[in-house]
């Protein structure tokens, strides 16, 4: 059975499981003066979830457990004899069989696979009925027990109630988990790179040249001080520079001065700049801007300028960025209290004088929250470094020479024919881990600033 037949079937039993459950327990409240801890919705409820949840539990770990099932008993047929030893072949030959079988390849490149597809369709179709009756089983018991619980003096709020705290506790943990599982694996596969390259050599060293790797020295070729210069030159110094003043004043501006119809369409207007995919941003810097910014370069006299420069992609990072800034920036002058720009302005202050010496000051601890949240996304802003900025790794204050940052070197290295123990592909694991913890310490830092204004504003 497809698999949204069977989720369809499922949710039927639990659509008539609510509706008997309701109107049973709508039946023993009728006539009566009785008080009852549940009402007749939660009645139906802790049916349909009882139909529901043991199901979908079921079918969710058979999700993943049914294809190793299936391989196995297509091995176990006579026209598996055939297959080479357990290794890449192996894999290959009972991947293509699957693909086959499932209808999502038309031909084979090896004539055993053709001959393995009918035993995968067969195996399929019989794990797919197992799974279809048992799921179907466990809806319809759990809905009859639950049903039968249904009484006047049953607490079904209550059951419901955990259950819906038990689902908003998974939906915490689960990012919890990812995080977790994030951290988890850069630590692995960064342990496994540092022992082929020294810690030191790798965080301080200022050559960086994976095509080009000694085996007796890697690290001579894997310093990265070079990305770590261009991603904080491009994100953080040139990004910052636009996005700060356009972000803050447009939030000035937007809060203070527009009049009430102004703000109702500049403001959406704003925030579509959030929207636009960092693709298009891309493309738009590497069409258009970089380009220009060569142009300027030469017209100002500088012979190494380049379009695929630092100052090409900052200035299109930072305008990618500006929503974040004027955003928080909009939300904190907002939440400043009225009490505060009133008095400055009975005490003689002008608008401007308010502006700088009260309501900013006020609303700081946000607009450096979002500061720092626009310098996390411009770190790890990928499209627009990939297709504007360059791939030579160089220690250079000259904004219009050839950069690179750490999300345009874990690219090139996660792409190409590379072993995937080699030092070069571990590299990229190492830099994931270099920019996630500058990322966790920019926002310790965002922490520190918002208790201390905090405390003095409070």
């Amino acid at each position: 059975m497809p698999a949204s037949g069977l989720l369809f079937l499922v949710a039927a039993l639990a659509l008539i499981g609510w509706v008997s459950a309701r109107a049973r327990a709508a039946r023993f409240r009728a006539g009566t003066q009785r008080r009852f801890s549940s009402l007749p919705q939660h009645h139906g409820w802790f049916v349909a979830l009882c139909t529901l949840i043991p199901a979908l539990l079921f079918l969710s770990v058979w999700q993943f457990t049914s294809p190793a099932l299936v391989t196995d008993a297509v091995i176990a047929t006579p026209a598996a004899a055939a297959l080479p030893p357990p290794g890449l072949d192996r894999a290959a030959i009972l991947s293509e069989a699957r693909n086959l079988a499932n209808g999502y390849a038309y031909g084979a490149f090896h004539p055993l696979s053709s001959r393995l597809a009918p035993a995968y369709a067969a195996a399929q179709d019989r794990f797919d009925l197992i799974a279809s009756v048992a799921a179907l089983l466990l809806a319809f018991a759990g809905g009859a027990l639950s049903f039968l619980a249904v009484r006047p003096g049953f607490s079904a709020r209550t059951h419901v109630e955990r259950v819906v705290m038990a689902l908003l506790l998974a939906a915490s943990l689960l990012a919890i988990l990812t995080t977790l599982g994030i951290v988890a694996s850069l630590l692995v596969e960064s342990a496994r790179f540092f022992r082929i390259v020294p810690v030191a050599d790798f965080l301080f060293g200022t050559h960086w040249s994976p095509q080009v790797i000694d085996p007796r020295d890697p690290g001579a070729s894997l310093g990265a001080v070079p990305l770590f210069w261009g991603t904080f030159f491009i994100g953080a110094i040139i990004a910052m520079a636009v996005a700060i003043p356009l972000g803050l004043m447009s939030a000035i501006y937007l809060t203070q001065y527009a009049a009430p119809a102004t703000r109702r369409w500049i403001k959406p207007l704003l925030e579509i700049l959030a929207g636009v995919p960092t693709v298009v941003y891309g493309y738009f810097a590497a069409l258009t801007v970089a380009p220009a910014v060569r142009e300027l370069g030469v017209a100002l006299g500088i012979a190494n300028a380049t379009s695929e420069s630092a100052l090409a992609a900052g200035l299109v990072m930072g305008v990618m960025i500006v929503p974040f800034v004027s955003s928080m920036a909009d939300d904190s002058l907002a939440a400043v209290p009225a009490s505060m720009r009133d008095g400055s302005l009975a005490m003689g202050a002008t608008r401007s004088e308010t502006i700088r010496q009260v309501l900013v000051p006020a609303a700081l601890p946000g607009v450096v929250g979002g500061v720092l949240l626009a310098v996390s996304r411009a770190i790890g802003e990928t499209m627009i470094v990939v297709m504007a900025a360059s791939g030579v790794a160089t220690l250079t204050l000259n904004p219009f020479a050839s950069t690179t940052t750490v999300t345009k070197q874990i690219v090139d290295l996660l792409t190409g024919e590379a072993a995937f123990d080699s030092a070069k592909t571990l590299a990229a694991f190492a830099l994931g881990l270099t920019l996630f913890a500058i990322t966790f310490m920019l926002n310790v830092v965002a922490l520190m600033v918002v208790r201390r204004y905090r405390e003095a504003y409070d």
